[in-house]
Protein backbone atom coordinates (compact mmCIF):
# COMPACT_ATOMS: atom_id res chain seq x y z
CA UNK A 1 0.00 0.00 0.00
CA UNK A 2 1.56 3.78 -0.91
CA UNK A 3 0.67 6.36 1.64
CA UNK A 4 0.97 10.12 0.12
CA UNK A 5 3.52 12.03 2.50
CA UNK A 6 1.25 15.09 1.87
CA UNK A 7 -1.63 13.89 3.60
CA UNK A 8 0.24 12.19 6.39
CA UNK A 9 -1.44 13.61 9.57
CA UNK A 10 -1.83 12.53 12.93
CA UNK A 11 -5.07 12.00 14.90
CA UNK A 12 -5.74 14.94 17.35
CA UNK A 13 -4.61 13.25 20.68
CA UNK A 14 -1.50 11.61 18.57
CA UNK A 15 -0.32 15.33 16.85
CA UNK A 16 -0.93 17.10 20.31
CA UNK A 17 1.57 14.25 22.45
CA UNK A 18 4.10 15.18 19.64
CA UNK A 19 4.31 18.94 19.84
CA UNK A 20 4.87 18.54 23.24
CA UNK A 21 7.80 16.35 22.84
CA UNK A 22 9.58 18.35 19.97
CA UNK A 23 8.77 22.01 20.80
CA UNK A 24 11.42 23.97 23.20
CA UNK A 25 14.53 25.67 22.44
CA UNK A 26 16.38 23.29 24.83
CA UNK A 27 15.19 20.07 23.83
CA UNK A 28 18.31 19.17 22.32
CA UNK A 29 19.81 18.43 25.60
CA UNK A 30 17.13 16.75 27.25
CA UNK A 31 16.22 13.99 24.38
CA UNK A 32 16.44 10.62 26.41
CA UNK A 33 15.84 12.59 29.98
CA UNK A 34 12.09 12.19 29.18
CA UNK A 35 9.33 13.56 31.75
CA UNK A 36 6.65 11.38 30.07
CA UNK A 37 6.48 8.28 31.78
CA UNK A 38 4.10 6.99 28.20
CA UNK A 39 7.07 7.11 25.50
CA UNK A 40 10.19 4.67 24.29
CA UNK A 41 13.35 5.80 26.03
CA UNK A 42 15.98 6.54 22.68
CA UNK A 43 18.04 3.22 23.72
CA UNK A 44 14.68 1.07 23.22
CA UNK A 45 14.13 2.91 19.92
CA UNK A 46 17.74 2.23 18.47
CA UNK A 47 17.42 -1.46 19.37
CA UNK A 48 14.12 -1.80 17.34
CA UNK A 49 15.42 0.18 14.68
CA UNK A 50 18.78 -1.55 14.35
CA UNK A 51 17.31 -5.02 15.16
CA UNK A 52 13.59 -4.15 12.61
CA UNK A 53 16.46 -3.17 9.25
CA UNK A 54 18.69 -5.74 10.16
CA UNK A 55 16.26 -8.87 9.89
CA UNK A 56 14.58 -6.98 6.61
CA UNK A 57 18.06 -6.79 5.31
CA UNK A 58 18.01 -10.44 5.64
CA UNK A 59 15.84 -11.23 3.65
CA UNK A 60 13.00 -11.58 6.13
CA UNK A 61 9.53 -9.91 5.52
CA UNK A 62 8.13 -6.98 7.36
CA UNK A 63 5.51 -8.98 9.41
CA UNK A 64 7.72 -11.96 10.78
CA UNK A 65 10.14 -9.49 11.76
CA UNK A 66 8.21 -7.37 13.83
CA UNK A 67 6.70 -10.91 15.39
CA UNK A 68 10.27 -11.58 16.26
CA UNK A 69 10.50 -7.92 18.00
CA UNK A 70 7.42 -9.01 19.74
CA UNK A 71 8.74 -11.86 21.19
CA UNK A 72 11.80 -10.20 22.39
CA UNK A 73 10.14 -7.93 24.51
CA UNK A 74 10.20 -8.59 28.00
CA UNK A 75 8.12 -5.74 30.13
CA UNK A 76 4.83 -5.01 29.89
CA UNK A 77 4.30 -1.86 28.04
CA UNK A 78 6.47 -2.84 25.22
CA UNK A 79 5.31 -6.02 24.77
CA UNK A 80 1.64 -4.26 24.42
CA UNK A 81 3.37 -1.63 22.14
CA UNK A 82 4.89 -3.55 19.80
CA UNK A 83 1.94 -6.10 19.80
CA UNK A 84 -0.39 -3.37 18.64
CA UNK A 85 1.48 -2.67 15.84
CA UNK A 86 2.30 -6.33 14.55
CA UNK A 87 -1.99 -6.51 15.25
CA UNK A 88 -1.90 -3.01 13.28
CA UNK A 89 0.35 -4.46 10.23
CA UNK A 90 -1.43 -7.23 9.90
CA UNK A 91 -5.23 -5.51 10.00
CA UNK A 92 -3.08 -3.54 6.87
CA UNK A 93 -1.62 -0.56 8.05
CA UNK A 94 1.67 0.86 6.88
CA UNK A 95 4.03 0.64 9.66
CA UNK A 96 4.32 4.47 9.92
CA UNK A 97 0.56 5.32 10.20
CA UNK A 98 0.21 2.69 13.38
CA UNK A 99 3.81 3.82 14.77
CA UNK A 100 1.91 7.30 14.75
CA UNK A 101 -1.40 6.21 16.35
CA UNK A 102 0.33 4.78 19.36
CA UNK A 103 1.78 8.39 20.30
CA UNK A 104 5.20 6.89 21.58
CA UNK A 105 7.29 7.92 18.10
CA UNK A 106 7.85 11.38 17.41
CA UNK A 107 6.83 13.36 13.81
CA UNK A 108 10.75 13.04 12.68
CA UNK A 109 10.66 9.21 13.06
CA UNK A 110 7.07 9.01 11.74
CA UNK A 111 7.91 10.62 8.88
CA UNK A 112 10.86 9.33 7.97
CA UNK A 113 9.07 5.80 7.82
CA UNK A 114 6.55 6.76 5.84
CA UNK A 115 8.80 7.86 3.66
CA UNK A 116 10.80 4.61 3.41
CA UNK A 117 7.57 2.63 2.63
CA UNK A 118 6.92 5.06 0.24
CA UNK A 119 10.12 5.05 -1.95
CA UNK A 120 11.30 1.28 -1.57
CA UNK A 121 14.30 2.40 1.05
CA UNK A 122 13.06 1.50 4.47
CA UNK A 123 16.05 -0.66 5.29
CA UNK A 124 18.10 2.26 4.42
CA UNK A 125 15.83 4.81 6.35
CA UNK A 126 16.12 2.25 9.65
CA UNK A 127 20.03 1.84 9.55
CA UNK A 128 19.93 6.15 9.58
CA UNK A 129 17.09 5.88 12.44
CA UNK A 130 19.24 3.56 14.23
CA UNK A 131 22.37 5.95 13.59
CA UNK A 132 20.36 8.76 14.56
CA UNK A 133 19.67 7.28 18.09
CA UNK A 134 22.94 5.86 18.68
CA UNK A 135 24.27 9.45 18.48
CA UNK A 136 21.68 10.88 20.35
CA UNK A 137 22.59 8.76 23.38
CA UNK A 138 26.24 9.10 22.94
CA UNK A 139 25.74 12.80 23.04
CA UNK A 140 23.56 12.91 26.00
CA UNK A 141 25.80 11.14 28.11
CA UNK A 142 28.53 13.17 27.26
CA UNK A 143 26.61 16.24 28.38
CA UNK A 144 25.15 13.87 31.20
CA UNK A 145 28.95 13.60 31.90
CA UNK A 146 29.52 17.25 31.33
CA UNK A 147 26.84 18.93 33.56
CA UNK A 148 26.63 16.36 36.65
CA UNK A 149 29.84 17.42 37.96
CA UNK A 150 29.02 21.10 38.01
CA UNK A 151 25.57 20.30 38.99
CA UNK A 152 27.10 18.80 41.92
CA UNK A 153 29.67 21.29 42.63
CA UNK A 154 26.93 24.19 42.58
CA UNK A 155 24.60 22.11 44.74
CA UNK A 156 27.15 21.76 47.49
CA UNK A 157 28.35 25.47 47.20
CA UNK A 158 24.59 26.60 47.56
CA UNK A 159 24.62 24.48 50.70
CA UNK A 160 27.69 25.31 52.37
CA UNK A 161 27.03 29.16 51.63
CA UNK A 162 23.03 28.42 53.18
CA UNK A 163 24.92 26.71 56.08
CA UNK A 164 27.06 29.26 57.43
CA UNK A 165 24.74 32.35 56.51
CA UNK A 166 22.30 30.98 58.72
CA UNK A 167 24.33 29.33 61.34
CA UNK A 168 28.30 30.51 61.18
CA UNK A 169 27.47 34.08 60.49
CA UNK A 170 24.87 34.21 63.03
CA UNK A 171 27.47 33.36 65.85
CA UNK A 172 30.44 36.03 64.90
CA UNK A 173 27.91 38.63 64.64
CA UNK A 174 26.93 37.93 68.08
CA UNK A 175 30.65 38.04 69.06
CA UNK A 176 31.30 41.20 67.17
CA UNK A 177 27.91 43.23 68.84
CA UNK A 178 30.45 43.10 71.71
CA UNK A 179 33.17 44.88 69.75
CA UNK A 180 33.22 48.76 69.99
CA UNK A 181 35.46 48.93 67.26
CA UNK A 182 34.50 49.78 63.72
CA UNK A 183 34.01 46.73 61.63
CA UNK A 184 35.31 46.28 58.27
CA UNK A 185 33.14 46.81 55.15
CA UNK A 186 33.58 43.23 54.20
CA UNK A 187 32.06 41.91 57.29
CA UNK A 188 29.36 44.41 57.07
CA UNK A 189 28.69 43.22 53.60
CA UNK A 190 28.52 39.65 54.63
CA UNK A 191 26.58 40.31 57.73
CA UNK A 192 23.79 42.50 56.27
CA UNK A 193 24.02 39.48 53.03
CA UNK A 194 23.16 37.07 55.68
CA UNK A 195 20.35 39.27 57.61
CA UNK A 196 18.76 39.53 54.12
CA UNK A 197 19.02 36.14 53.50
CA UNK A 198 17.48 34.57 56.49
CA UNK A 199 14.63 37.01 56.36
CA UNK A 200 13.79 36.88 52.77
CA UNK A 201 14.76 32.91 52.35
CA UNK A 202 10.93 31.69 52.18
CA UNK A 203 10.06 34.09 50.14
CA UNK A 204 13.12 33.79 47.48
CA UNK A 205 12.00 29.83 46.89
CA UNK A 206 8.47 31.16 46.52
CA UNK A 207 9.13 33.72 43.79
CA UNK A 208 11.73 30.94 41.85
CA UNK A 209 8.86 28.21 42.67
CA UNK A 210 6.93 30.97 40.79
CA UNK A 211 9.38 31.49 37.99
CA UNK A 212 9.53 27.94 37.18
CA UNK A 213 5.95 27.55 36.97
CA UNK A 214 5.89 30.77 34.56
CA UNK A 215 8.05 29.84 32.40
CA UNK A 216 6.47 26.03 32.20
CA UNK A 217 3.32 27.34 31.75
CA UNK A 218 4.16 29.63 28.70
CA UNK A 219 7.33 27.90 27.19
CA UNK A 220 4.72 26.82 24.24
CA UNK A 221 3.80 30.84 23.04
CA UNK A 222 5.58 31.69 20.10
CA UNK A 223 6.61 35.00 21.19
CA UNK A 224 8.52 33.13 24.16
CA UNK A 225 10.33 30.62 21.84
CA UNK A 226 11.26 33.06 19.37
CA UNK A 227 13.19 35.62 22.06
CA UNK A 228 14.64 32.11 24.32
CA UNK A 229 15.48 30.76 21.11
CA UNK A 230 17.64 34.08 20.06
CA UNK A 231 19.02 34.14 23.90
CA UNK A 232 20.19 30.27 23.72
CA UNK A 233 21.93 30.94 20.61
CA UNK A 234 23.71 34.15 21.42
CA UNK A 235 24.74 32.49 24.97
CA UNK A 236 28.56 31.66 24.46
CA UNK A 237 29.41 28.14 24.11
CA UNK A 238 25.97 26.64 24.69
CA UNK A 239 24.67 29.05 21.79
CA UNK A 240 27.06 27.25 19.14
CA UNK A 241 26.50 23.89 20.75
CA UNK A 242 22.41 24.51 20.04
CA UNK A 243 23.70 25.66 16.65
CA UNK A 244 25.71 22.08 15.80
CA UNK A 245 23.20 19.86 17.07
CA UNK A 246 20.49 21.09 15.09
CA UNK A 247 22.32 21.76 11.70
CA UNK A 248 23.49 18.25 12.08
CA UNK A 249 19.72 17.34 12.28
CA UNK A 250 19.01 19.09 9.51
CA UNK A 251 21.60 17.59 7.41
CA UNK A 252 20.67 14.18 8.38
CA UNK A 253 17.42 14.81 7.84
CA UNK A 254 18.03 16.40 4.41
CA UNK A 255 20.10 13.47 3.22
CA UNK A 256 17.48 11.30 4.06
CA UNK A 257 15.02 13.22 1.89
CA UNK A 258 17.42 14.09 -0.88
CA UNK A 259 18.47 10.54 -1.36
CA UNK A 260 14.88 8.94 -1.50
CA UNK A 261 14.29 11.53 -4.59
CA UNK A 262 11.60 13.34 -2.72
CA UNK A 263 11.79 16.85 -4.49
CA UNK A 264 12.97 19.62 -2.89
CA UNK A 265 10.27 21.74 -2.22
CA UNK A 266 8.23 19.06 -1.21
CA UNK A 267 11.57 17.95 1.30
CA UNK A 268 11.40 21.70 2.95
CA UNK A 269 7.11 21.02 3.69
CA UNK A 270 8.17 17.72 5.55
CA UNK A 271 11.02 19.54 7.21
CA UNK A 272 8.47 22.03 8.64
CA UNK A 273 6.97 19.27 10.23
CA UNK A 274 10.18 17.01 11.42
CA UNK A 275 12.18 19.64 13.08
CA UNK A 276 10.65 21.87 15.89
CA UNK A 277 12.75 24.75 16.52
CA UNK A 278 11.49 28.43 16.25
CA UNK A 279 14.62 29.38 14.10
CA UNK A 280 14.44 26.73 11.59
CA UNK A 281 10.65 26.82 11.50
CA UNK A 282 11.40 30.20 10.38
CA UNK A 283 13.98 29.87 7.96
CA UNK A 284 12.27 26.83 6.46
CA UNK A 285 9.20 28.55 6.06
CA UNK A 286 11.02 30.95 3.77
CA UNK A 287 12.57 28.50 1.95
CA UNK A 288 9.84 27.30 0.41
CA UNK A 289 8.67 31.00 -0.66
CA UNK A 290 11.79 31.58 -2.02
CA UNK A 291 12.29 28.08 -4.44
CA UNK A 292 8.50 28.75 -4.92
CA UNK A 293 9.59 32.18 -6.28
CA UNK A 294 12.72 30.07 -8.23
CA UNK A 295 15.32 30.95 -5.78
CA UNK A 296 17.65 27.94 -5.16
CA UNK A 297 18.14 26.62 -1.52
CA UNK A 298 21.67 28.19 -0.65
CA UNK A 299 19.94 31.53 -1.59
CA UNK A 300 17.55 31.15 1.03
CA UNK A 301 20.35 30.39 3.57
CA UNK A 302 21.62 34.07 2.93
CA UNK A 303 19.25 35.48 4.69
CA UNK A 304 19.63 33.45 8.56
CA UNK A 305 23.02 33.23 10.59
CA UNK A 306 21.98 30.39 12.27
CA UNK A 307 23.37 28.71 8.94
CA UNK A 308 27.20 29.31 8.58
CA UNK A 309 29.44 29.49 5.43
CA UNK A 310 30.43 26.15 5.14
CA UNK A 311 26.61 24.53 4.70
CA UNK A 312 25.82 27.84 2.34
CA UNK A 313 28.71 27.08 0.30
CA UNK A 314 28.31 23.26 0.31
CA UNK A 315 24.71 23.40 -0.71
CA UNK A 316 25.40 25.61 -3.00
CA UNK A 317 27.83 23.08 -4.68
CA UNK A 318 25.31 20.26 -4.07
CA UNK A 319 22.53 21.95 -5.74
CA UNK A 320 24.99 22.77 -8.76
CA UNK A 321 26.10 18.95 -9.00
CA UNK A 322 22.81 17.39 -7.95
CA UNK A 323 24.43 15.70 -5.03
CA UNK A 324 22.24 17.46 -2.39
CA UNK A 325 22.36 13.87 -0.32
CA UNK A 326 25.84 12.96 -0.36
CA UNK A 327 26.60 16.48 0.96
CA UNK A 328 24.39 16.86 3.69
CA UNK A 329 25.16 13.20 4.83
CA UNK A 330 29.23 14.18 5.13
CA UNK A 331 27.82 17.41 6.99
CA UNK A 332 25.77 15.83 9.13
CA UNK A 333 28.72 13.64 10.39
CA UNK A 334 30.70 16.80 10.29
CA UNK A 335 28.20 18.52 12.74
CA UNK A 336 28.11 15.70 14.94
CA UNK A 337 31.95 15.16 15.45
CA UNK A 338 32.17 18.82 15.79
CA UNK A 339 29.54 18.67 18.81
CA UNK A 340 31.08 16.26 20.70
CA UNK A 341 34.66 18.19 20.21
CA UNK A 342 32.85 20.86 21.81
CA UNK A 343 31.16 18.83 24.64
CA UNK A 344 34.55 17.88 25.35
CA UNK A 345 36.06 20.53 25.67
CA UNK A 346 33.20 22.26 28.25
CA UNK A 347 33.45 18.99 30.26
CA UNK A 348 37.26 20.05 30.78
CA UNK A 349 36.83 24.14 31.25
CA UNK A 350 34.05 23.65 33.82
CA UNK A 351 35.79 21.55 36.36
CA UNK A 352 38.44 24.00 37.45
CA UNK A 353 36.51 26.86 37.08
CA UNK A 354 34.16 25.78 39.52
CA UNK A 355 36.51 24.83 41.76
CA UNK A 356 38.36 28.39 42.08
CA UNK A 357 34.72 29.82 42.15
CA UNK A 358 33.49 27.73 45.09
CA UNK A 359 36.73 28.55 47.08
CA UNK A 360 36.49 31.99 46.49
CA UNK A 361 33.35 32.05 47.62
CA UNK A 362 34.08 30.63 50.85
CA UNK A 363 37.15 32.41 51.03
CA UNK A 364 35.20 35.38 50.87
CA UNK A 365 33.08 34.56 53.71
CA UNK A 366 35.93 32.95 56.08
CA UNK A 367 37.70 36.09 55.26
CA UNK A 368 35.31 38.31 56.21
CA UNK A 369 34.70 37.05 59.38
CA UNK A 370 38.10 36.75 61.16
CA UNK A 371 39.81 39.85 59.56
CA UNK A 372 37.68 41.91 62.70
CA UNK A 373 39.66 39.24 64.87
CA UNK A 374 42.63 40.05 63.69
CA UNK A 375 42.25 43.83 63.89
CA UNK A 376 40.83 42.94 67.68
CA UNK A 377 44.41 41.11 68.19
CA UNK A 378 46.39 43.64 66.78
CA UNK A 379 44.77 46.50 68.65
CA UNK A 380 45.50 44.38 72.14
CA UNK A 381 49.24 44.05 70.81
Amino acid sequence: MSINLKEITAPKKTVKKIKKSEKGTFDFLNKEISFSGNRLKDKQKEDFYAGLGMLLSAGIDMRTALKIICDEQKKKKEIELFNGLYEDLIAGQNLSETMRETGQFSAHECYSIGIGEETGRLKEVLTDLALFFTNKIKQRRQLISTFTYPVIVIATALLVVIFMMNFIVPMFVDIFSRFNGELPMLTKMVMNASEAFKENFWLGLLVLAGIVFGLMSIRKKTWFRKYSSQFAIKVPVIGTMLKKAYLARFCQTMSLLMSARIPLLRAIRLMEKMISFYPFEQALQHFEDEILHGKTLHEGMEHFSFFDAKIKSLTKVGEEINQLDKIYNNLSKQYTEELQHQVGILNGLLEPILIIFVGLLVAVILVAMYLPMFQMSNSFA
